[in-house]
């Protein structure tokens, strides 16, 4: 089989985007699944983009200064599996050291989309290396890209030196018509734009056609004059085949000093047959044999012929983009040589950051509160323990959705200051009323090393899913500060208070939900959040005062660092009648009721359940000391929906929960409608113990 060949160095570089586009539609089409045709479309750009400007070393794909590359548009993962195997890039072992072995071997993408690959159907972080964030839900990874440009800027402001500038890589991202359609993009491209982040460029793939057909049934957007208002520099490049053009503009970008940059670029969706117009079919599903054979002949390549890397493609990426990267990579290395020398205290902080480790005695400072009836809000304890920490941790960077001053997340030492436009050593984040966006670029923030926080109330978390779930499926430790996160928010009524919230979160696998009950277990569960390298967290937090437990009284609040334990025990070790469960606020009316029963001499037992999930990992003798099997007299308390209550009750067990929206009305007065008070955890906790009585059940239901 004779394969094509190429000459020069034009000819050459449109032999390599032809082999783009013929992986990917032969891994399309073998595994008969995918979206073949922005992969098609978008190979000039890409290689373009990837061959004469990203400073990348395919040999070391997480050197700290090289450009970062987001495929916003994540269902062009063809695309982007097909520019890794290409460019040889190199995958690297789990301590993030390269190894010899290919990132996406061509076997790789014969596999494409099958189970076990590392070419799954979007690109996935952590699965893959060379992929720098999971894009799927359209517009995250250009939110992602807003949070690793911000890193950049913070890089360059901590650690650079006059006599030593360390860090100056750039974020480039390729998004389509989705993500300009979804919010979340809007949100990002707002606050880059406020935030005059010259070091993205985004290019926007403006081929007018989604799954149902062209964009005119939906979308008529003037984007350009959109992102203009935005505060960007827009550019607008007619074909995706000029490469001239698309050179300029992306110069041009390079040069930009004082914002950030689009390039708009007009693509033709893929095609198999010359004028093929079925965009529908190219878009979202394989060609079809005899339209890739059509296409392969256009390009002068043998029809039979599949996954065919013709000689010379592999090299011509080596001599030009492997060589750029080796010796801007073998340069910066030196430099930071000559940095550890010169400052040895910022080096070694780089050092544990891009190991993603703690300084040591990074919880040294966090407080231990002393036992007060009355106690404070535990979102008010939550902002002592989060400034107590920050100073410890200098890439401990974050902020609210508008809202620090209600959720006490600004950071007040001095030195702290804010993130701002031409000032971006500030560790307060600043993200406007943009809760989606804000989430999105956390997790940029995260990617890019740093211990980020993002913080709203509760009922918001709706507004920003999306990011916490892909937190989760990434592994990355971004911390989600959640305040009023009950009834307790009062007056504000059923649209501020959250009832499924906490359901739903629990629900994320991989992500640690934890309800402090008072001001020490909100020490523990900062320290176990802070304490997950790989793992996300949300920290839910109250409005309203809490007392803070007397610990010489009570167990230890270091109990919450395995999710559940037990707070209030039968005296003398008695096997107790009832076990009172609860979490955040409703603790403290268990812990009333539990005093009432223990002076009536019935044997009864608080448990303070902060985290369901980090509960579930105990082992099973853990588990059942808490909740000892044979007690089956169960109250569970808690301000929130009743969904997965049942599991630690039992069917018959009581539940004081909310069963519908809340109501607008003084905290006390809410209390007492919907059941919260002690007197009626205490009148639950008798009916229990009497069911059990009356029914005979000894250890079993």
């Amino acid at each position: 089989m004779s394969q094509p060949s190429a000459k020069t160095p034009a000819e050459l570089d449109q032999l390599c985007i032809n082999t783009i586009r013929t992986l990917s539609m032969d891994a399309v089409q073998k595994a008969n699944s995918g979206h073949p045709g922005t992969p098609m479309a978008l190979a000039p750009v890409a290689y373009h983009l990837w061959q004469n400007h990203l400073r990348y070393d395919p040999d070391d794909p997480l050197w700290p200064n090289r450009d970062r590359f987001v495929l916003s548009v994540g269902h062009a993962s063809m695309l982007l599996y097909s520019l890794l195997h290409l460019a040889g890039v190199k995958s690297v072992d789990k301590n993030g050291k390269p190894t010899d072995t290919p990132a996406v071997s061509l076997d790789d993408i014969k596999q494409f989309r099958q189970l076990d690959s590392n070419t799954p159907g979007h690109p996935e972080y952590r699965m893959t290396t060379g992929v720098e964030t999971t894009t799927g839900p359209l517009g995250q990874g250009l939110g992602n890209s807003v949070g690793m440009a911000m890193a950049a800027r913070w890089h360059e402001a901590h650690f650079n030196q006059p006599d030593n500038a360390l860090f100056d890589y750039r974020v480039y991202a390729l998004c389509g018509d989705g993500d300009m359609m979804e919010g979340v993009s809007h949100e990002a491209a707002s606050l880059a734009g406020h935030l005059k982040l010259s070091n993205l460029i985004w290019i926007y793939d403006s081929n007018r056609i989604t799954i149902e057909g062209h964009t005119d049934l939906a979308y008529s957007d003037d984007v350009e004059s959109r992102f203009r208002g935005y505060n960007w520099n827009t550019m607008h490049v007619d074909s995706a085949n000029d490469e001239a053009a698309l050179e300029a503009a992306i110069n041009k970008a390079k040069e930009t000093a004082d914002r950030p940059t689009l390039i708009v670029v007009k693509s033709i969706i893929a095609w198999g047959a010359p004028n093929k117009q079925d965009t529908s079919a190219a878009h979202g599903e394989p060609l079809g044999e005899e339209e890739i054979k059509l296409a392969k002949r256009t390009y002068g390549w043998p029809e039979d012929a599949q996954f065919l890397v013709p000689d010379g493609v592999k090299e011509r990426f080596a001599e030009v983009m492997g060589a750029r990267g080796k010796a801007a990579r073998a340069e910066w290395h030196k430099r930071f040589d000559d940095f550890g020398k010169q400052h040895a205290e910022l080096a070694k902080e780089f050092t544990q950051m891009h190991a993603a480790q703690l300084p040591e005695g990074w919880d040294a400072d966090i407080p231990v509160f002393e036992p007060d009836a009355k106690g404070i809000a535990t979102r008010e304890s939550s902002g002592k323990v989060i400034n107590a920490i920050a100073q410890r941790i200098p890439w401990m960077i974050g902020g609210a959705a508008d809202l620090s001053p209600s959720t006490k997340t600004n950071l007040k030492f001095e030195g702290a200051g804010s993130f701002e436009a031409g000032s971006y050593a500030g560790r307060n984040l600043h993200f406007g009323i943009r809760e989606h966006g804000m989430g999105a670029v956390v997790n940029g923030l995260a990617l890019s090393g740093m211990r980020p926080y993002g913080s709203t109330f509760l009922i918001f978390s709706d507004y920003m899913k999306p990011p916490i779930r892909l937190s989760a499926i990434m592994e990355v430790p971004v911390i989600y500060v959640f305040t009023h996160d009950s009834i307790g928010v009062g007056e504000d009524g059923p649209t501020h208070q959250p009832i499924e919230q906490l359901a739903s979160l629990r629900g994320v696998p991989g992500l640690s939900t934890l309800r402090p009950a008072d001001a020490n277990e909100v020490s523990e569960v900062w320290r176990v959040a802070l304490s997950k390298p790989h793992a996300p967290s949300c920290i839910v937090l109250t409005r309203q005062p809490l007392p803070t437990f007397d610990r010489t009284k009570y167990a230890s609040a270091e109990g919450v660092r395995r999710g559940a334990y037990v707070l209030a025990d039968t005296p003398g070790g008695k096997t107790p009648e009832v076990l009172l469960l609860a979490t955040g606020s409703e603790v403290s009316l268990c812990v009333e009721a539990y005093e009432k029963l223990v002076a009536e001499g019935i044997a009864a037992r608080v448990v303070s359940m902060p985290s369901w999930d980090i509960f579930e990992q105990q082992d099973n003798a853990y588990k059942d000391s808490v909740l000892p099997p044979e007690v089956n007299a169960r109250v569970a308390v808690e301000q929130a929906a009743t969904l997965g209550w049942d599991r630690y009750v039992g069917r018959l067990g009581s539940q004081i929960v909310m069963h519908t929206f809340g109501a607008s009305a003084p905290l006390k007065a809410l209390k007492t409608k919907f059941g919260f008070t002690p007197e009626r955890v205490y009148e639950e906790a008798k009916k229990q113990i009497e069911r059990v009585k009356s029914s005979g059940i000894n250890g079993k239901e």
